[in-house]
């Protein structure tokens, strides 16, 4: 046996854990150092051996490289603008050990805007060419509503020029502040713009300032939904599937929503083909225990808050208001692995005037 797996080559083991991941990346980190500062077949000798390895941590876990100064590389480890998976690459690089001649980083880190140009799809992006003013709403005045005037707008190609800008953001702002202090964000041309522009280059202050606001406006807001009232509503489908929904009517007409202003949606699929699209007893009993387990974790005045769930045509949905991103998308991920004989998934988003409930109100 020995011989042979001296011919075959030793098998590694499987990475488990975060420790797993550094063990082994340890073994080989000489050699990725030379690949790096060489700079020639990185992706053959490099990223083709370190993405099997992060997919054995989480399949949607990113990476950048490259030289950070003359004797150490840095491995950026990125979720792609997913803020569901913000949390794996900000544990992982916690995690590390410290390597010498090697600097890891959660998250692609903001620049000086003189280093930021982007060039896609034959267009560049620039603090020469871009400008931006806020869109500001009486109804909303919590939300952070942007414009981005691309001197070199077209139509036709609004959206290559578009991901531009957003590349563009990630570099200039860093990525954790483009994701996630961003509400909603539009781009045009300079024609027929009457509002004041203001530089791109100003625009992380802007940013900055109105987070800082929006913080002190509402620390330590907190709901407790022990006394709080629970409307039941049925309905039905046009194919005659029962549709029955329990929501937190109290908090819904709550005068604080932004200070919970993240959405976890969750999604939970079930065989509910012999009883009208419902769940069979031992199937409910089942989903309350699913439900049951993830208030467990995510408490109301710890600022997570069960607004409410709609069953219907095999399956449940179950939303959360929250106070911040992190702990959601890791309560929901040991979720799934501990009632994987269901399909489970969930999304998290920003929506801090809850206009995603509109459709549990009556």
């Amino acid at each position: 046996m020995s011989f042979l797996s001296k011919i075959l080559g030793k098998k590694e083991s499987p990475i488990i854990s975060y420790s797993d991941f550094w063990d082994w990346f340890l073994k080989h980190e000489k050699e990725f150092f030379k690949v790096v500062k060489k700079g020639d077949n990185i992706e053959q000798d490099f990223f083709k051996k370190l993405n099997p390895k992060l997919d054995e941590i989480h399949k949607e876990i990113y990476f950048l490289t490259g030289m950070f100064d003359e004797d150490t590389a840095e491995l950026i480890l990125t979720p792609d603008g997913a803020i569901r998976n913000i949390f794996l690459v900000e544990e992982l690089v916690k995690a590390a050990p410290k390597i010498n001649g090697w600097k890891f980083t959660a998250l692609k880190p903001s620049s000086n805007i003189k280093d930021v140009s982007i060039t896609m799809g034959g267009f560049k992006f620039n603090s020469e060419n871009l400008r931006f003013y806020p869109n500001l709403h009486k109804d909303y005045p919590d939300e952070i509503d942007l414009t981005i005037v691309y001197d070199n707008f077209v139509e036709d190609k609004k959206r290559v020029q578009t991901n531009g800008v957003y590349i563009f953001l990630d570099n200039f702002l860093g990525e954790l502040h483009s994701i996630t202090l961003i509400d909603s964000l539009k781009i045009v041309g300079k024609n027929d713009i009457s509002e004041e522009l203001i530089p791109i280059e100003k625009l992380k202050n802007y940013l900055i300032w109105r987070e800082k606001e929006f913080i002190e406006k509402y620390e330590g807001v907190r709901h407790d939904t022990e006394n709080d009232n629970y409307s039941s509503l049925e309905a039905k489908t046009k194919e005659g599937e029962i549709v029955l929904a329990i929501v937190n009517s109290d908090i819904l007409e709550w005068d604080k929503k932004a200070s919970h202003p993240w959405v976890l949606s969750i999604e939970i699929l079930f065989d509910g083909s012999n009883n009208n699209g419902m769940p069979d007893d031992e199937t409910y009993q089942l989903l309350n225990k699913i439900e049951d387990d993830i208030t467990l974790d995510l408490k109301d005045l710890d600022g997570y808050l069960n607004v409410g769930r709609v069953t219907s045509a095999g399956q449940r949905e179950i939303f959360f208001a929250c106070k911040e991103f992190r702990k959601p998308p890791k309560v929901l991920n040991a979720i799934i692995k501990k009632f994987n004989q269901f399909e489970i998934s969930y999304e998290i988003y920003k929506d801090k005037y809850w206009q995603s409930f509109k459709h549990l109100e009556h």
